[in-house]
């Protein structure tokens, strides 16, 4: 998720995707009730009293024949096996074939509301996810159209820190190209690092640091998805960059770019912390991206990023950061992030590109 809003002029807040997956693409806050705790009965996170929220149609419930530990180690070798599970539990519900996979941050709930005919399936409903617990992460796929194009969403990731096993923080976007997505567009909420870019600013990742110590490639490899040793030199697509700042000018607005910081968390950084990774070249830090980047990229796919910069990074305004003002700072600059999206899948279908 990404740090409170208000960072001093000139100054770029310092927040992550801390808490993505709200009902946003790409940014913090959540416009959508977080799940409620699952029935003991069904499992279901909805009690039997409650439904929903209108607007979207919830699928069967799924047998969840991989009921395991979410820290148990997933290597590379095992993800065939579990992703054919996932693919066939999504295409028990639906059989729209996504063009773009689109994993959303908090504060983005409005596209999520614009998918049209949309298809919502908790976490919780597919074999070997647990719900999600991050605050402002629903939890949930969704496949419907966005501006007549195919797409799947991701409205909430599963974190690092919430005691994840790499290999199942990126198991959602695995899945996404397996269900025929090409393309993957990440967003987060994240902390200014670059003092030019303030709170609201939104950032194309140009490049990311994986400071987290971990990645979804340790163990054995699966090579029917992807090499041994994935070539990270343009992790972020230069054309798809291009593509998003078209997208902005068309929409009025200009999108800075630059480095994503990818920690571990969940605490946030401390200013010795942001000023090393400024020293490193980082603009932008948060707490996830990083290893949903590196395995679409090892599975092939195309893969871009936005970041919600949310507020400025510990010590460049002296007060403290609370999830509260990423959540703010996520809820008023969310819909602008939208827009700039469905102008990206916009101008892709008419150009014809993927």
């Amino acid at each position: 998720m990404r740090r409170p809003s208000g960072h001093p002029s000139g100054t770029r807040s310092a927040r992550r995707d801390r808490h993505p997956g709200v009902d946003t693409l790409v940014g913090r806050g959540s416009l959508l009730d977080p799940p409620r705790p699952p029935d003991r009965v069904t499992g279901c996170p909805y009690s039997r009293t409650s439904r929903p929220p209108r607007r979207l149609r919830y699928a069967a419930d799924v047998p969840a024949e991989l009921d395991v530990d979410p820290r148990t180690p997933i290597p590379p070798s095992e993800q065939p096996a579990r992703l054919a599970r996932l693919e066939a539990a999504v295409r028990a519900r639906t059989a729209i074939v996504p063009r773009y996979g689109i994993v959303l941050g908090s504060g983005l709930g409005g596209l999520a509301d614009d998918l049209a005919g949309p298809v919502a399936i908790p976490f919780a409903d597919l074999p070997g996810w647990p719900a999600a617990t991050a605050p402002g992460h629903v939890g949930r796929l969704l496949l419907g159209h966005l501006e007549r194009t195919p797409v799947v969403l991701l409205q909430g990731r599963l974190h690092l820190y919430e005691g994840n096993d790499p290999g199942l923080v990126v198991e959602p976007v695995l899945l996404m190209g397996r269900l025929g997505a090409a393309t993957i567009l990440l967003t987060n909420a994240a902390g200014g690092i670059n003092p030019a870019f303030g709170a609201g600013t939104l950032m194309v990742i140009a490049d990311h640091l994986n400071l987290t110590g971990r990645t979804p490639l340790l163990g054995p490899n699966a090579d029917e998805i992807g090499p041994r040793f994935p070539d990270l030199t343009a992790v972020y697509a230069r054309k798809l960059r291009e593509r998003l700042h078209s997208a902005a000018a068309g929409e009025g607005m200009e999108l800075a770019e630059g480095v994503y910081a990818g920690l571990l968390g969940p605490a946030y950084e401390t200013p010795a912390e942001v000023r090393m990774l400024a020293t490193l070249g980082a603009d932008a830090v948060g707490m996830s991206t990083v290893l949903e980047a590196i395995a679409a990229r090892w599975a092939g796919l195309e893969v871009c990023g936005v970041s919600l910069v949310t507020n400025a990074g510990a010590g460049y305004t002296g007060q403290p950061l609370t999830h509260e003002e990423v959540l703010a700072a996520g809820a008023e600059a969310g819909p602008r992030l939208a827009r700039v999206i469905r102008r990206f899948i916009l101008n892709s279908r008419e150009s014809g590109s993927v």
